[in-house]
């Protein structure tokens, strides 16, 4: 039997909200004279997932084929487009063009932007 793991207690809590840009300065006095400290080492989330500008449609394309739970052969089915080309599009050897991309971004719920090359 496994036994409970015990998770050590938190004394900070790590907020992200959104504010209008005309507000920022005021929240930011407001949070420094309650001492919250303002985080700033983050890492760029292209950076994170080590995906070069080349690779962002068809890992966006792969991405959103998934989150909508699709096969590459449903996918087919729903846009006319021969799993083989979507296929070669998810693995860069063949790229998306402005009239699939369209086409994938209906099926899929997405901008179509997303899978085109930035």
């Amino acid at each position: 039997m496994l036994e409970h793991t015990r998770t050590p207690h938190t004394d900070t809590v790590t907020l992200s909200f959104s504010v209008p840009s005309a507000l920022v300065t005021e929240v930011r006095n407001f949070m420094r004279e309650r001492g919250i400290a303002e985080e700033h080492d983050f890492i760029p989330w292209r950076e994170a997932a080590n995906i070069t500008d080349e690779e962002l449609p068809a890992t966006c394309l792969r991405g959103a084929r998934y989150r909508e739970g699709l096969t590459q052969q449903k996918l087919s089915d729903m846009t006319g487009i021969p799993k083989r080309h979507i296929s070669e599009m998810e693995n860069r050897k063949r790229p998306i063009g402005k009239h699939n991309a369209r086409k994938l971004a209906d099926a899929l719920r997405i901008d179509a932007r997303y899978l085109l090359s930035v």
